[in-house]
């Protein structure tokens, strides 16, 4: 065996990548063995369910078969019983299959071996599966299983009035464009359901024909009725979280633990006997904290006890003072001992003391009786009319504090970029942007002669017709970094689902398009615009620590080949199956400079990291740098490597979903000294909770968006900082170079809201169309 050097690979390995990834896959066809058979239909070697079904290997048949190659094949039929060959398919029903397929050439790949044809009349396209999924063929896994090509697939209808424009996919809460094209589902049953066709089969996959529904409304049959149409295998079995074997066991557990802080009981905290003394009671809003009915003085288990927690909250809201008879109120003089709990585990969300939306958790009477203006219970909002409703399961100690962590980080990192916005000078660079073709525009916008960052960037759509009539310049700022950043996250520079990382794109690195990118998003977070989100641990690690320091793992390879040799060297049980493997991808290995001598089973550990390291980061090590200097523009590569974990939380994690709370705390409260301001305030959170709860035909990111233009939060906040007033006019008004929200001052809260949801809605149609 010859060992070839890595160094004196290296330079070639970039050039011979994309024709060894293919020589790899033709050398698994050739030197076919039980470790990776291929299918008999379409001929790839891919052990990919999600997109190609379980792929099946009957030894005693010398037949290998992804499922859903199988059931869309257009020449066969379930003949037998569901116990009977495959699934019902007859093995001789599937070798016809087989024979008949080798006659026709696919209209894609241009092999032999498509079964799969267009059900479209005169249509006379032939495809193999993974081939029609890389076209955007639609496959109905419904009644005759119908296929139809790129051009007759089926398309969902949208109103020619209905607005256009992005939202968050209510599964992954990233961004999707609201366009009619393959990668993009629209719920038949809610209006501003958006979702990725990805995300959508995934969740299919996880949640079964009984749980898969519509993640905003809850509808089932409409919504899977229209997603079957449109292509989504939505499988018949239970959903994979009720298969898990005593996945609920800890909810049938009772807390039996005394947290009174000095507890009396000699046999210990968790002694609990029922019908004495020492039997445990649960706190009855929360029931996660307990104590003993000695230790709380305590006379008879039908007394009411809260935890200490449960009573701030209701302290708080001003209800704890007005209940009667509280059993606790005695038990704090037992013994001459402070009857005081432990410290409570962090509760979500808490109110700080004195904090103007401590209504939020009032009952809608008792925010009438606060209020010195009459008003009934039915001016209030639905959602106020629930009572605040403690679960045990806010006790989870370690959600809570990993929510607290990261946003505690995020904060951390809008100081950061406030910081470096402080470069940013009064002296304008325009750009002209072409709002359907974002990058080219952008590109050229970046590249001219008098841009500069520390400039401030003014926005002018050149397809957008009137736009300056309803929009600001802030807003159409805020509404092009959105557009490049979701750009930016679907190009052919980066590689992975959700977490990504660089890509190998020979173009790209002749143009110098992935210092720009790293410069767009430099220049995105300081701006005001939104962070990427999207980078993979890998990929931040590299940037911050270097790339020598990293290790990556597998699930950074994107490329199905080379993850399917990684695996096939992982887990080689013997090393003759090692050897044979190694044999078999020769040619990739030496390329990438990772042929070592294998004389031992454990020699495949350091095998797989050597290929790992060379896939992951030293392919893309030219990539990598330059992608390291776009970042540097306005130092915030060096704040990165300063700060990463705030950093991270802003590059590596999806922004949080809005929230009435979130919105209340972005927004100061002003209003005239004639105005009523609790009551006001009071119509104001109300509605946020309507919002909030989709008792509402807005959204929360549709409030934002009228008052400052953007539907999302950027990292460095805003400038001003958005703030709400409470004024004597007829309608609200959005003063987004303000980033001020005047709201009307009404005198029912039904008034108000019909108010709100008329002029958001109208004004954003406008806006959109």
């Amino acid at each position: 065996m010859v060992i070839i050097n890595a160094l004196d690979v290296f330079n070639t390995s970039f050039l011979f990548h994309d024709r060894l990834s293919e020589e790899l896959r033709m050398s698994k066809n050739n030197n076919f063995d039980i470790q990776s058979p291929f299918c008999v239909l379409c001929g790839r070697t891919d052990d990919c369910p999600e997109k190609y079904g379980e792929k099946r290997t009957y030894v005693e048949y010398d037949l290998t078969v992804h499922y859903y190659c199988l059931l869309m094949s257009s020449g066969i039929w379930q003949r037998g019983e569901e116990d009977e060959g495959v699934d019902g398919f007859l093995i001789t029903d599937i070798r016809k299959e087989v024979n008949r397929a080798a006659k026709l050439k696919c209209n894609i790949c241009k092999k032999k071996g498509a079964s799969i044809g267009c059900v479209a009349p005169k249509c006379k396209r032939s495809y193999h599966f993974p081939c029609g999924i890389q076209k955007e063929c639609i496959f109905q896994f419904m009644e005759d299983f119908r296929s139809y090509c790129w051009e007759h697939r089926p398309v969902q209808k949208f109103p020619d009035k209905e607005s256009r424009g992005t939202s968050q996919c209510t599964i992954c809460l990233d961004l999707v464009e609201q366009l009619p094209v393959y990668t993009v589902l629209k719920s038949p049953c809610c209006k501003n359901a958006w979702f990725h066709r990805e995300c959508l089969q995934y969740q299919a996959l996880s949640a079964g024909i009984f749980f898969f529904r519509c993640t905003v409304c809850n509808n089932k049959d409409k919504f899977q009725k229209e997603m079957l149409r449109m292509g989504i295998h939505i499988p018949e079995k239970d959903a994979s979280w009720e298969l898990e074997e005593n996945a609920y066991q800890e909810l049938l557990q009772c807390y039996q633990h005394c947290d009174i802080k000095r507890c009396l009981c000699k046999k210990g905290r968790d002694y609990n006997e029922p019908d004495s003394k020492w039997e445990i009671k649960r706190c009855q809003c929360c029931g996660s904290r307990g104590t003993h009915l000695a230790c709380s003085s305590m006379k008879s288990r039908e007394q009411n006890w809260e935890c200490m927690e449960c009573r701030s909250i209701f302290a708080k809201s001003g209800d704890y003072s007005k209940q009667k008879k509280r059993s606790l109120a005695t038990s704090e003089k037992t013994d001459g001992t402070t009857c005081l709990l432990e410290e409570p585990p962090p509760k979500c969300p808490r109110q700080s003391p004195g904090s103007q939306r401590s209504f939020l958790l009032q009952s809608p009477k008792r925010m009438c009786q606060n209020n010195s203006s009459p008003c009934t219970h039915l001016e209030l909002p639905a959602s106020n009319r629930l009572m605040m409703s403690l679960s045990p399961l806010m006790s989870d100690r370690n959600w809570c504090l990993r929510k607290k962590h990261l946003r505690k980080q995020r904060r951390e990192a809008s100081n950061i970029l406030k910081e470096l916005n402080l470069q940013v000078n009064t002296k304008t660079s325009r750009l002209y942007i072409n709002a359907e073709d974002i990058w080219n525009s952008a590109l050229k916008g970046f590249r001219q002669r008098n841009f500069s960052p520390t400039n401030t960037i003014e926005i002018k759509f050149t397809n957008f017709k009137n736009r300056s009539k309803t929009d600001t310049s802030a807003a159409s700022k805020h509404h092009f970094f959105q557009l490049l950043m979701l750009h930016l996250q679907n190009s052919s520079l980066f590689e992975g689902s959700s977490a990504k990382n660089l890509s190998l794109d020979f173009d790209a690195v002749k143009e110098d398009l992935y210092f720009e990118a790293g410069k767009m998003m430099a220049v995105s977070l300081v701006h005001g615009g939104p962070s990427p989100g999207f980078f993979s641990k890998t990929l931040f690690s590299c940037l911050v620590y270097g790339p020598e320091n990293v290790k990556p793992a597998l699930e950074d390879v994107a490329d199905v080949d080379v993850a399917q040799t990684i695996k096939m060297i992982k887990h080689a049980n013997s090393l003759s199956s090692l050897q044979s493997t190694i044999h078999s991808c020769y040619e990739f290995l030496a390329a990438a400079g990772c042929l070592r001598p294998i004389t031992s089973l454990c020699d495949k550990n350091m095998l797989v990291n050597d290929i790992l390291f060379h896939h992951v980061i030293k392919r893309i090590i030219s990539p990598l740098e330059s992608f390291r200097q776009g970042l540097k523009t306005l130092g915030v590569l060096e704040k990165m490597q300063m700060h990463p974990e705030a950093f991270s939380s802003i590059l590596c994690h999806k922004p949080e979903r809005l929230s009435a709370e979130t919105i209340c705390d972005l927004f100061t409260i002003h209003s005239s000294s004639d105005v009523n301001k609790s009551r006001a305030a009071n119509f104001w959170m109300g509605y946020l909770q309507d919002v909030e709860s989709g008792e509402s035909v807005v959204t929360l990111e549709d409030i934002l968006l009228f008052v400052t233009g953007s539907f999302s939060i950027p990292p460095v906040g805003f400038d001003p900082e958005p703030t709400v007033k409470f004024l004597h006019i007829r309608y609200p008004v959005g003063k987004r170079l303000l980033n001020c929200l005047e709201l009307p001052i009404t005198k029912s809260y039904e008034q108000f809201k019909n108010k709100m949801e008329v002029t958001i809605r109208n004004t954003l149609r406008v806006e959109r169309e």
